[in-house]
């Protein structure tokens, strides 16, 4: 496969699958914003609801500007959420406090993939940052060996969406048993927070997708320059 077909085959699929899914994940949103939790219970007591189901305390919630940038810290012990999240009762809101209360509780148990995610992330920002002045210097010099640093690299990036993938299905699906087992929404209830958090998956594995795209891509490249 030459870079064009790549391109053609893998990343501009991969691209347009990565607009649906952006697309997605708002258009889920908005829709469950709009339809509260019949116990009007707040993406905060939510929260607490999953953390205490899962025996994980002393974890602090704050509110974070910006729509969807919700996230938990786990150096601040902190889940952050976002305006559209914090302080609502909607199916939507809920869902989203409850899977990043998923991540707090993935660090509370130890979980495998959550500590190996944090362990490479600093050599998978060091590799993506890297990668591209590597090749584009490695073709200016004609340099071969700075070529391939280059691919090694920007494989890391692969490595963490591969790794990360897991890791938020985890968190969903951690977020799913504790709403159900504590009541804070029933059956009609879950299936719309579980749309709104496989909405947000997808883009995980878009980006998973675009990354690895991305990688084939320069290799059929250079393997062809190299093989002329």
């Amino acid at each position: 496969m030459t870079g064009t077909e790549a391109y053609f085959y893998l990343v501009l699929p991969a691209f347009l699958f990565s607009l649906w899914a952006s697309f997605n994940v708002k258009s889920t949103f908005k829709k469950y914003s709009s339809v509260l939790a019949k116990r009007r219970i707040t993406s905060e007591q939510a929260v607490n609801a999953v953390l205490a189901y899962n025996n994980v305390y002393g974890v602090r919630t704050e509110y974070i500007s910006g729509e969807l940038t919700d996230h938990y810290d786990p150096k601040a012990n902190t889940i952050r959420l976002s305006q559209s999240v914090s302080g609502f009762s909607s199916i939507a809101a809920i869902g989203v406090a409850a899977h990043e209360a998923g991540h707090a509780v993935q660090y509370g148990k130890s979980y495998s993939l959550i500590k190996l995610r944090s362990a490479i992330i600093p050599v998978c920002q060091i590799g993506s940052n890297a990668a591209m002045p590597l090749i584009i210097a490695g073709l200016f010099f004609s340099f071969e060996f700075l070529i391939q640093l280059g691919l090694i690299f920007f494989g890391t990036s692969v490595l963490f969406q591969l790794v990360t993938l897991p890791v938020e299905f985890d968190a969903s699906r951690r977020a799913v048993t504790a709403l159900k087992a504590a009541g804070i929404l029933d059956t009609e209830e879950l299936n719309g927070a579980k749309k709104v958090l496989t909405a947000a998956a997808l883009t995980y594995v878009a980006a998973l997708a675009a990354a690895l795209a991305n990688f084939i891509r320069l290799i059929a490249m250079f393997s062809r320059r190299n093989s002329r």
